[in-house]
């Protein structure tokens, strides 16, 4: 009788690293790098399925053909269920193609949103994206123009102050999301609040923790795309989807800003597929000038680069007060050691 075991993967290992790879390649996925967990399953040592964790979200999942249709990807869902569980993450999602959203549904997977022949967005509760529009809904203010601004903010810089008060001034309602997931430097908590505290005085601003809806870039599977340009358009457009299908039309939401990128390619490409898709579902995309200081352009990225350097001067001239307090504050020192350390 075949024997069936759980095992984890070491990724470190190169050989099981190795092994792991060119499994999901030959059910054309790809190993992604930011995989925490890895498990395998076997059939008397030989490996006929895998999966991986990597925060709340299940990926690189792939069985055998020969072992589909008998329980295997429940053995699997399951088990990292249960992993994600004991490491406190509860609300889990699976980014997979179309046509295996029937695998994931029975093991309490709900669709939130469909790419056609794409991806397919799913998450292990009924209600978690309507419990969050409706935190969204309570912050509704009425009004003709109301417009959205996504920022990361790591750190919250003048330049992001300078995009939200022109938005802010072509708009009766701004409503401002600071993306949530939490891979950038500064932790989502630091950043939520120092744009709170940075555009506090203005009065037509509202600003939201981007919850799981608001899409990162950090977080948005690859492994089964295979072009990298893919990566990118099919990233913007479930953003997109999601964006104009439930939060718009929560907040009333006319305008999306964007600010423009003259630095990074990726999100210049991402500001022009907003473009061509948003105003499609009644939302107009404004690019605005991004603001300047010494001729270059203001950047968190620019803040980093001087914390590094100990230029303490030089940052305060292009962050708000309330960011230099921060940087300067005791509760800072562990986040600028780490990016000194990064560097």
């Amino acid at each position: 009788m075949e024997q069936t075991a759980l095992k984890q993967i070491f990724l470190s290992a190169p050989k099981e690293r190795e092994q792991v790879g060119q499994f999901l390649a030959r059910h054309g996925l790809k190993l992604e790098p930011d995989l925490e967990y890895t498990v395998g399953l076997y059939v008397d040592n030989l490996l006929i399925g895998t999966g991986s964790l990597s925060k709340r979200v299940l990926k690189c999942i792939a069985i055998d053909d020969a072992y589909k249709g008998m329980g295997m990807t429940n053995k699997i869902v399951s088990h990292l269920s249960m992993k994600a569980y004991q490491q406190g993450q509860t609300h889990l999602f699976i980014y997979t193609k179309p046509e295996n959203v029937p695998l994931f549904e029975p093991l309490g997977f709900y669709a939130i949103y469909e790419l056609h022949q794409t991806v397919t967005l799913l998450e292990n509760t009924p209600i978690g994206l309507q419990d969050y529009l409706k935190s969204l809904r309570a912050k509704r203010r009425e009004a003709q123009q109301v417009g959205a601004v996504v920022v990361n903010c790591n750190p919250f810089t003048l330049g992001h102050r300078y995009l939200i008060e022109s938005a802010a001034a072509r708009s009766e309602v701004v409503h401002v999301f600071v993306v949530q997931e939490d891979r950038s430097v500064f932790p989502f908590e630091v950043r939520y609040r120092l744009v709170k505290e940075g555009v506090s005085d203005l009065e037509r601003v509202s600003v939201h923790q981007g919850g799981d809806y608001i899409i990162s870039q950090a977080t948005f599977p690859s492994y089964f795309l295979k072009e990298s340009q893919q990566v990118d358009d099919v990233h913007a457009r479930l953003d997109a989807g999601i964006f104009a299908k439930y939060i718009a039309p929560t907040l009333g939401i006319t305008i999306r800003f964007v600010g423009n990128e003259p630095l990074c390619p990726v999100t210049s490409h991402y500001n022009q597929m907003m473009k061509s898709i948003l105003p499609a579902h009644g939302i107009e995309v404004i690019e605005l000038e991004r603001k300047q200081k010494d001729g270059e352009v203001i950047s968190a990225s620019r803040v980093r680069k001087f914390l590094c350097e100990g230029r303490l001067e030089e940052i305060r001239k292009i962050v708000p007060e309330t960011t230099y307090r921060y940087l300067i504050s005791e509760e800072a020192q562990s986040v600028i050691k780490q990016i000194k350390h990064t560097k």
